[in-house]
């Protein structure tokens, strides 16, 4: 085998340790390398023995994926990319479904649902910081999310508060004056929903708004279905806002709907920013704004994060907090009327 990885190093110019790593996925390996290897691995039609080498290293080659809904256009196609880059490493990738059931989630973090994985990447909706530190990990561990378990296991995430406020600020800019935030969860512990509410207030406060309490809603699920409910709720309270800051795709998408069928005209009657950057936004009628977290990259910073703790567990590297980037992409459910 080591011969064969040595033709391969010499046609990609690369060192024998560098095409190891980009067969095992135990290393960073920068992307122009990586696919010049790559390339030469397919040339040669080098195939590693990916089961025999996993079974003599104690490990099955599964990575675990547990998500809260499935059927989630964001968790859907974050999903997708994670196992898309999870090939490039020859890892196979299991999905598990949580309803953010604390039950669930506590079950995959200590190993008692019976998937024999390497690792595990989880979004936590229902545990606690506290929860999450005493939870027991029988694989390495990456959070995605808001809640930060005291340093225990690497965490990727985007910066609620600040995209709240970059989409709250927008809105401002364009006149708005009684923006309503639609997406309170008290019911869960992930923390998302307080964070994308504090950007808010704080754009709202910038400005000299006072924040309204009548303009804030509580959900009980991120779906279409519940941000046409709040919709409906805020027009027939008598509220009136001119804009909405929805925090979720899916949310804006119901409050569309509703504006539609009462007959506003948006953006002149009421501008719509959501968040997740999910494809459908780009289908709305009008196109949807909003907040798009680099998914991509949480993808890949996820499963290097896992690739590290794996093939290096004692390497003695303190648990990362990573931020990743978003950007905000306006749209025709924004512009100034």
């Amino acid at each position: 085998m080591s011969s064969r990885l040595k033709d391969v190093a010499a046609l990609a110019g690369v060192s024998i340790r560098t095409v190891s790593n980009v067969v095992s996925g135990s290393a960073s390996v920068a992307e122009e390398t990586r696919a010049r290897v790559q390339r030469a691995l397919d040339e040669l039609g080098y195939r590693p023995n990916l089961a025999a080498r996993n079974l003599r290293a104690g490990r099955t080659g599964l990575i675990g994926l547990a998500i809260p809904e499935l059927h989630s256009p964001y968790f859907g196609e974050l999903a997708g990319l994670i196992v898309e880059a999870a090939r490039q490493r020859s890892w196979t990738v299991v999905i598990d479904q949580t309803f953010g059931d604390p039950d669930a989630e506590r079950r995959l973090l200590d190993g008692t649902g019976g998937r024999l994985v390497d690792g595990l990447i989880i979004s936590p909706w229902s545990l606690s910081p506290e929860e999450l530190t005493a939870q027991a990990r029988s694989v390495p561990v990456v959070l995605l999310g808001e809640r930060h378990p005291h340093g225990l296991a690497d965490r990727v995430a985007v910066d609620n508060v600040l995209a709240a406020d970059e989409a709250t600020t927008h809105l401002i800019s364009t006149g708005r004056r009684r923006i309503a935030a639609v997406g309170l969860q008290p019911h869960l512990r992930n923390g998302t929903a307080h964070q994308r509410l504090e950007g808010y207030r704080t754009a709202l406060r910038r400005a000299g708004i006072e924040p309204d309490p009548r303009l804030e809603r509580t959900v009980t699920t991120l779906h279409r279905s519940d941000g046409a409910e709040a919709m409906t709720a805020l027009l027939e309270d008598g509220v009136r806002p001119d804009a909405v800051f929805a925090f979720s795709d899916e949310l804006a998408l119901g409050a569309l709907h509703t504006a539609h069928r009462h007959g506003l005209r948006v953006p002149r009657d009421l501008a719509v920013v959501g968040f997740d950057g999910i494809e459908d936004a780009l289908y709305a009628n009008p196109a949807l704004t909003t907040v798009a977290p680099d998914k991509r990259q949480i993808a890949e910073r996820a499963l290097q994060c896992l690739a590290d703790r794996i093939y290096s567990p004692a390497a003695g590297v303190p648990p990362l907090d990573i931020v990743v980037p978003h950007r905000l992409e306006i749209r025709a459910s924004s512009h100034a009327s």
